[in-house]
């Protein structure tokens, strides 16, 4: 279930559409009919009734009242809706003038009257429509033709709103770079300048030096707020390192979120070894899960692309599901398809499944700054957002977790349908070993926001069809069915 916080995110401009040769009356009552959903649904939605005597969409003297109300509003998607076979051009010259995504709907026809006449053809006009906003190149999305009550009409809503979160957060995302990316990682080489040409997708970077001597600052100063950050950090976790170690800890989770609302940024990376640990001391893995927690994710290995990532799949959720940043990192000891991904503590503490743990240090580096817990028991959507040579994707699909191991710092055993196949896809590339994940299937939530972000959906399993009939009505899960 979707929250009404979530769905409230949000802001739907509703175009309920008519044709002159059909009943006018039937349109109305249809189109306050889809209002009513709406309203019980709780979608955020600005309404066009005032336009005209009907509130419906048909000539251009309404198209222009349309447009100037929804670019005053500032609206995140567009839904249109048939109420009878509706006026094509007008939907289309509307939906060019907005740079979001676009629903398309009608509600099934009734049977014709007795004397043979009808009075929408509903389904016929989505046809017309959707070949008109192919002629405007307009990308666009649709719910099958079908009553309001249909739980498809319903599901296809919400699940449009979440595609409308994704492309929002996307084209509005800001990083925090702390720091170039560690010598020794070739693998997350980005290209800035692409990054903003092609997506507006910026970058904030600063030096370590700025982050390491803000948070020195925090300590000297006594900031009230490491205190009450302590307070946040035993709620969810048993702390095992120094009093001195988990100020620190605790200051450089600030620091971080400081730096982040000072460059206006959604999310972060940082370059997390090792020169960090020789200034301050300390891993900055479990103030990142603090900060995950919250919902300001920051990536190690001032990893861009995985940033991205993160914000993408918890996005399309509505923020109701926190991620995992892991690396992908070796295959199951006795399970043929199960896979090992961790870190040495960046998950959200929500995805924990028992207690988490600030030990006092991790095999890797022994230091303290890590988190420790083993994920929550599920199905996950996994995601990698990535690109070379002028070229994105995004590589995504389903694993559930499975029993395996003990491992040091945050981790899931994941089994997949075929590991060779996945294992593949991230060698050929354009992937590398860190991947994002959220307790949630909504593969095809990012593979429909995909085509109005300029991004190729690439599955690491052969689910195409299955994902467009999701969108279609058909499927309600994309891994068991």
């Amino acid at each position: 279930m979707v929250s009404k916080q979530g769905l409230q995110k949000i802001k739907i401009g509703f175009v309920p559409t008519r044709r002159n040769i059909f009943s006018a009356t039937a349109a109305i009552e249809f189109a306050d009919k889809t209002r009513k959903k709406l309203d019980e649904l709780g979608v955020n939605y600005v309404d066009i009734k005032e336009v005209n005597a009907d509130g419906l969409l048909y000539d251009d003297k309404g198209l222009e009242k349309i447009t100037a109300k929804f670019k005053k509003a500032n609206i995140d998607g567009l839904f249109i809706a048939n109420e009878n076979f509706g006026t094509e051009y007008e939907v289309a010259r509307l939906a060019a003038k907005f740079d979001v995504p676009v629903l398309l709907w009608g509600p099934k026809d009734e049977a014709p009257a007795a004397d043979g006449s009808r009075q929408r053809d509903t389904q016929c006009g989505l046809f017309a429509i959707g070949k008109v906003l192919r002629h405007f190149n307009v990308p666009f999305t649709y719910i099958r033709n079908s009553d309001i009550s249909d739980p498809t009409f319903s599901k296809g809503v919400i699940d449009f709103i979440k595609v409308c979160n994704v492309v929002k957060t996307f084209k509005n995302t800001r990083i925090l770079q702390i720091g170039p990316r560690p010598f020794d990682f070739w693998s997350v080489i980005v290209n800035e300048g692409e990054l903003l040409e092609k997506f507006g997708i910026q970058l904030s970077p600063i030096p370590l030096g700025e982050l390491t001597s803000y948070m020195n600052d925090l300590i000297e100063n006594n900031d009230s707020r490491i205190a009450e950050t302590k307070k946040i950090f035993r709620k969810w976790a048993d702390i095992e390192i120094k009093e001195e170690d988990f100020t620190k800890v605790a200051a450089l989770k600030l620091a971080m979120q400081d730096k982040m609302k000072q460059y206006g940024c959604n999310c972060g990376t940082i370059q997390c070894w090792t020169e960090l640990q020789r200034e301050i001391g300390i891993l900055p893995y479990a103030s990142e899960a603090l900060l995950q927690t919250e919902g300001m994710p920051v990536t190690c290995e001032t990893d861009i692309n995985g940033a991205i990532s993160e914000v993408l799949v918890e996005s399309a959720t509505l923020g109701d599901e926190k991620a995992l940043f892991a690396d992908v990192n070796c295959r199951h000891p006795e399970n043929k398809n199960g896979e090992l991904l961790q870190h040495l503590g960046t998950f959200a503490f929500q995805t924990a499944k028992n207690r988490p743990v600030l030990p006092p240090s991790h095999f890797v580096f022994d230091y303290p700054g890590s988190a420790a817990f083993e994920v929550k028991d599920g199905t996950y959507t996994l995601v990698r957002f990535d690109g070379d040579h002028g070229k994105y994707s995004l590589l995504l699909g389903n694993a559930k977790t499975c029993s395996g191991p003990y491992e040091q710092g945050t981790y899931a055993w994941f089994e997949f349908k075929d590991l060779n196949r996945f294992e593949a896809k991230y060698v050929y590339g354009p992937y590398i070993h860190h991947m994002a994940g959220v307790r949630a299937d909504v593969v095809p939530i990012l593979a429909e926001a995909c085509k109005y972000i300029n991004v190729t959906p690439d599955y690491f399993d052969p689910i195409q069809d299955k994902v467009a009939a999701y969108w279609y009505g058909d499927c309600d899960t994309i891994l068991d069915n």
